[in-house]
């Protein structure tokens, strides 16, 4: 780990993420959202949005995983990072967040609720520092990591991606 990365996660004291990357929360409302005006999806009540620091290495990589929320994601710093998505039909798209807007690179960027999705640094031997938004707030009963079979068995059109950002 290079000292600039060193240094971000020791100063927010960040922690590895079970996705990939690091991560630190940074914002839970007070407010919830009670179970019974949410979706039957919900467990229980949610709070009504959190927000989290996230940093990813380009010798590492978010693994596709996906949540009952929209998250949306906020550029910090660092190199610009790749957002691979799933639809529900499907269709693959990768986005590129960051601030290379010349080259349809977007600051901001909401992966719908329900979509896979994976994450990658753009550019070797750097970092992404971004954040990330979710509403209803997230909790990690709404989280599920992919299995590589199972999501190439689903999408087999896909599975040079999906390989490429599994674990297991």
């Amino acid at each position: 780990m290079n000292n600039d990365i060193k240094k971000i996660v020791t100063k927010l004291d960040m922690q590895p993420h079970p996705e990939g990357g690091f991560y630190k929360e940074t914002y839970r409302s007070k407010g919830e959202i009670p179970k019974d005006t949410l979706k039957e999806k919900f467990s229980g009540a949610r709070n009504y949005c959190t927000g989290i620091y996230f940093l990813l290495t380009s010798d590492n990589f978010s693994a596709f995983h996906r949540i009952k929320q929209d998250e949306m994601w906020h550029f910090y710093g660092g190199s610009s990072l790749y957002v691979h998505i799933i639809d529900a039909e499907g269709k693959y798209t990768r986005n590129t967040v960051g601030m290379n807007l010349d080259e349809g690179e977007v600051p901001q960027l909401v992966v719908p609720a329900n979509c896979w999705f994976a994450s990658s640094v753009k550019e070797e031997n750097a970092y992404s520092f971004v954040g990330c938004t979710v509403a209803p707030g997230f909790d990690f009963e709404d989280f599920e990591l992919a299995e590589r079979s199972i999501l190439i068995n689903e999408y087999p059109d896909l599975s040079n991606v999906i390989s490429k950002y599994t674990r297991v």
